[in-house]
């Protein structure tokens, strides 16, 4: 039973991790053309809400729509990886 231990483990974390990784990190509002995030240059946008996610997603909205996606979505092992150091 021991030999499946480590399998288990991985995957226990993994599952933690996904679920984990929906949560909102912060949340960011600005204007674009007065502020200039370092993830992006779109200084056409305006006035927007960048939210964050656990996963390194970043959701732009304008007027409660989203505009578009920035920042790479960790999965995997980078995922689990992040987790466990945050956690």
């Amino acid at each position: 039973m021991t030999e499946y231990k480590e399998t288990v483990e991985r995957q226990r974390l993994l599952l933690e991790a996904e679920e984990w990784s929906k949560s909102v990190e912060s949340l960011h509002a600005f204007d674009t053309r007065k502020v200039t995030m370092a993830y992006d240059s779109h200084l056409e946008d305006g006035h927007v809400l960048d939210v964050t996610y656990n996963d390194g997603r970043i959701e732009r909205q304008k007027d409660g729509k989203v505009i578009r996606i920035l920042g790479k979505k960790l999965e995997g092992q980078e995922l689990v990886e992040k987790y466990t150091r945050v956690n």
